[in-house]
């Protein structure tokens, strides 16, 4: 008889502006201020928030018009927890929403930062080059 129990839930909801901006900081992101959040976090498509009892550890969203295209961003979960696979759950929460809601054909994109793309492999996403490259601007 299997006796282990996983030690997280992962929500389907939105994280408060004081969450995702905790989440971001302890888990390395880069900064975004209240007004940020406030105004971002409210045109999420799809978000999860992963907790180990009542305390937030994890969270991910996706942004996009509803239709055509559908980007994964705000991927963090807190050092403690990190290694166990809560961030493959995450993304396995995101990815579901994505093919039960999102139009066929939609086109999904997401920025992997240094060794997160061996997850983002796993869910079928795959290096754009040398066809395109990612590119950022700051405003």
């Amino acid at each position: 008889m299997n006796t282990h129990t996983d030690p997280y839930a992962v929500r389907a909801e939105t994280p408060s502006v004081e969450t995702y901006l905790q989440l971001r900081a302890a888990s390395g992101l880069s900064p975004r201020t209240v007004e940020q959040a406030a105004a971002g976090l409210p045109h999420t498509w799809h978000a999860v928030t992963a907790y180990a009892g009542d305390e937030p550890v994890g969270m991910g969203r996706v942004v996009g018009d509803g239709g055509c295209v559908f980007q994964i961003v705000d991927m963090a979960v807190l050092p403690a927890h990190q290694g166990r696979g809560l961030g493959k759950q995450i993304m396995a929460a995101l990815v579901d929403a994505l093919e039960r809601r999102a139009p066929e054909g939609a086109y999904v994109s997401l920025i992997a930062d240094g060794d997160a793309r061996f997850l983002y492999e796993k869910f079928g996403f795959r290096d754009t080059a040398p066809a395109s490259i990612g590119m950022h601007r700051w405003t």
